[in-house]
């Protein structure tokens, strides 16, 4: 499979100490990545190719298994529904596309999107997916693996805290809530190893992609000291930013354009001293020391 060649290389020159960060870093930890797949049995909408996503995400299992992964993380939006909202139809499109996620041959963890609450609540979704060594009820958590603590963060809830259910949301109304919040502080600073985090919506910004109270996050986020990078889906097109040294990197989304060309998904390899992005298909690559 060919890799993406584009690259942007964007070295840390401070505002936060990287030896405070990377301290405790394994060796190296290979982390396959795939966002926005929206799975559906429903006919193509604009860019969205939403029956393609099955062929793309066995070619994507089956190359991170190829490559060595050592575990998978779901971005969010796994599947998506009818033009007709119908709850056993939608159901069935989460069921298939968490067979094909169920190849990949290591643990595996998904975020949730905003899509993944259409048709469904929040425990129909859950009770349909593995997070591999996580209590099934859990939509944000952490873990650690190779020296390395890995945080799973949940902003489908809406501005008053409750969260997203059968579709009764906006799309745009994204929160981190503070019982949320408060566990995320205690959780980094339980935590002496250097912190990577996942989340659906974006964190480095303000506008219809981002969680609202981003700015609230980014600040945990940077007071902890451990904080790396962030890995994000939700904005299709993909984009980078750093701030106050913590890199943020929003994959590209599975479902845009027809076809296994249009594919995206990557491999994320953490070294002692640097981030490596190894962008597959549309997927962009990238490398921060």
């Amino acid at each position: 499979m060919k890799i993406n060649r584009r690259r942007f290389c964007l070295y840390s020159t401070a505002l936060l100490s990287l030896p405070t960060r990377w301290a405790g870093a394994a060796a190296s930890c290979r982390i396959g990545i795939v966002t926005d797949p929206h799975y559906a049995d429903v006919d193509t909408r604009g860019t969205r190719h939403y029956r393609d996503s099955l062929e793309k995400m066995i070619e994507c299992v089956d190359e991170l298994n190829a490559q060595g992964a050592e575990f998978l993380v779901e971005i969010g939006d796994l599947k998506d529904q009818d033009d007709k909202p119908d709850e056993k139809a939608t159901l069935a499109y989460l069921t298939r596309i968490e067979t094909m996620l169920a190849k990949f041959q290591g643990p595996r963890y998904h975020v949730l999107g905003n899509h993944d609450m259409d048709s469904l609540s929040k425990e129909q979704f859950m009770s349909r997916i593995e997070n591999s060594g996580i209590e099934g009820a859990r939509t944000y958590y952490s873990f650690d693996r190779n020296g390395m603590h890995f945080i799973i963060l949940d902003a489908t809830f809406n501005g008053d805290g409750t969260p997203y259910d059968r579709g009764n949301f906006k799309w745009t109304d994204a929160n981190i809530p503070t019982e949320e919040l408060n566990w995320l502080r205690e959780d980094l600073q339980s935590s002496d190893s250097p912190a990577i985090v996942f989340v659906h919506q974006l964190l480095d910004g303000e506008g219809d992609v981002y969680i609202n109270n981003a700015a609230e996050v980014r600040e945990i986020l940077e007071e902890s000291g451990k904080t790396l990078a962030v890995f994000q889906g939700h904005h299709h097109p993909g984009q980078y930013n750093r701030i106050n040294g913590i890199h943020y990197y929003t994959l590209k989304g599975m479902v845009e354009g027809a076809g296994r060309e249009n594919n995206s998904f990557a491999i994320v390899e953490i070294n002692p001293d640097k981030i490596i992005v190894k962008g597959y298909k549309r997927a962009v690559s990238a490398e921060w020391a």
